[in-house]
């Protein structure tokens, strides 16, 4: 079956940078658009980023220039590299097979000094 596994969370100071990584199996990864999202208590979930099966990106305005979104279709891995951390990304971030219900356990990110 499908499964996505997040890793790479914690604790950071405001300006820092964290690496999320999510890892699946049980599917051929290359063929499938891949998504970040986020979630704060009482809000929706969020899309942060989507990449395509050929590689097209697109960014939610608040994280563009300060996230990259990447995949490793030989190690089956997508990948959020971000940067210059603001309190305000402090949620919980999943790794979503795109408009699937296939989702991740969540990460906690938590931005504070």
């Amino acid at each position: 079956q499908v499964q996505l596994v997040e890793s790479g969370g914690g604790l950071v100071q405001p300006g820092g940078s964290l690496r999320l990584s999510c890892a699946a199996s049980g599917i051929i990864f290359s063929y499938y658009a891949m998504g970040w999202y986020r979630q704060t208590p009482g809000k929706q979930r969020e899309l942060v980023a989507h990449i395509s099966s050929g590689g097209s990106i697109r960014y939610a305005d608040s994280v563009k220039g300060r996230f990259t979104i990447s995949r490793d279709n030989a190690k089956n891995t997508m990948y959020l590299q971000m940067n210059s951390l603001k309190p305000e990304d402090t949620a919980v971030y999943y790794c979503n097979l795109y408009n699937t219900d296939h989702w991740g356990q969540g990460t906690q990110v938590t931005v504070s000094s």
